[in-house]
């Protein structure tokens, strides 16, 4: 991804309230400019969205009900308000938009929750260190009962009869974790059960009133040496290219043959490939194949296969060949993604839980009047051996146990 794809994230991922009329210097257009704006979503998503083969039209899914709200659209609001229920058809944590409204679902990385429905059961699957809800006392393996003292099996249906489809496991799952990260601007009630069957309510901030993190601020990178390894924590800034810099600065660092353990379990918000790039480099000799790349809407428009394979390149003076122990978990998202199986492809040993299994790469496309952007999936991203990366498993670490829904 490119540094406007990146702002256009950041941008996505910060909280931003927009309401009819908030951009005092934003152009006139008349109702019927934001319908039409409205009405264009289907059609940019069929043309670029690149995992349409997972529904069964192989097209955005619609209902009655959001057709008629998209022919209701008058304002900025309901036309942010509409595009962010169409996109929620898709069911796809990597999909959003630059706008949002006060009411707005929460959405990765905001999660410090993560849900998966096992078989008739919302498992908490994993807890962000450092969160309320860590420190509430939930825990993975913990049972989600309910969200705002609906019980989420009802809670899940009323979110997609909502939007007027039906739902499959999987589709639940990205419901509940919505639902557990709740809305920009209201708190939380979850209620959990335990591992002794214990059943507890907790009150959690939302998520925008408390920030997980702060991504403009810090250090980049963070190292230190324990038990003979030098560790070295991606602070979620594969984003930031002065990243770059800080990881080298950190390398420098490393005795030849010193074991190296990178942690990528906090990044989150993505990034993109020159910061990627620059990091495989050190653990490269000569070029190496680390990803995979597909434009589907190359072959529907044109009936013509458009794939390439990435190539990570070694750097003079940069090079480490000590072991490299690559960790992974939940909040790896997006470029942590790639990063992790860039480094399974050169041979590094990736260890973890299963990351965020974001699809694809995102690119930005702007509707015509209103100048809202909205971000999708238009690559497809593999492993060299061509497994989808949102379907790539890292190895689970011996003292830790198997997922829940394994």
């Amino acid at each position: 991804m490119g540094r406007a794809t990146i702002k256009s994230l950041m941008a996505f991922f910060l909280f931003i309230v927009t309401t009819s009329g908030a951009n005092a210097n934003a152009q006139e257009i008349s109702a019927e400019q934001y319908r039409e704006d409205a009405l264009s979503i289907q059609a940019i998503v069929d043309e670029h969205y690149a995992y349409l083969d997972r529904f069964p039209a192989a097209a955005l899914p619609t209902s009655d009900k959001l057709d008629a709200e998209a022919v209701s659209v008058q304002d900025r609001r309901s036309l942010v308000r509409y595009a962010e229920r169409a996109l929620l058809m898709l069911a796809d944590h990597h999909v959003g938009i630059d706008h949002n409204i006060a009411d707005s679902w929460a959405n990765t990385p905001a999660f410090d929750l993560w849900i998966e429905k096992c078989g008739e059961s919302y498992v908490i699957d994993g807890v962000r260190e450092g969160t309320d809800a860590q420190h509430s006392g939930i825990a993975v393996g913990h049972e989600l009962i309910a969200v705002q003292g609906t019980p989420i099996e009802l809670a899940v249906e009323n979110f997609w009869n909502d939007l007027g489809r039906d739902y499959n496991d999987i589709e639940a799952s990205f419901a509940a974790r919505l639902l557990a990260a709740g809305k920009r601007n209201s708190e939380r009630v979850l209620t959990v059960r335990k591992d002794d069957g214990t059943v507890v309510s907790v009150n959690l901030l939302n998520l925008y009133q408390k920030p997980l993190q702060n991504l403009s601020e810090g250090p980049p990178v963070i190292a230190h040496e324990e038990d003979g390894a030098l560790h070295i924590t991606i602070m979620d800034s594969l984003y930031r290219n002065e990243t770059i810099g800080a990881f080298d600065e950190a390398m420098s660092l490393a005795a030849p043959n010193q074991p190296v353990i990178l942690d990528l379990t906090e990044t989150p918000s993505g990034g993109n490939t020159t910061v990627a790039r620059a990091i495989l480099s050190w653990f490269v000799k000569e070029p190496r194949f680390y990803q995979m790349h597909s434009l589907p809407e190359e072959e529907r428009r044109f009936g013509i296969v458009r794939q390439w394979v990435e190539q990570v390149h070694p750097r003079s003076g940069k090079f480490h060949s000590g072991p490299l122990e690559v960790r992974v978990g939940r909040w790896t998202g997006s470029m942590g993604e790639g990063l992790a199986i860039g480094f399974d492809a050169i041979g590094k040993h990736v260890v973890g839980s299963q990351m965020s299994r974001l699809r694809g790469a995102i690119y930005n496309y702007t509707l015509e009047h209103s100048g809202i952007r909205l971000s999708l999936p238009t690559e497809r991203l593999m492993h060299v051996d061509g497994t989808p990366r949102e379907q790539f498993v890292p190895e689970r670490p011996h003292s830790e146990k198997p997922s829940i829904c394994t």
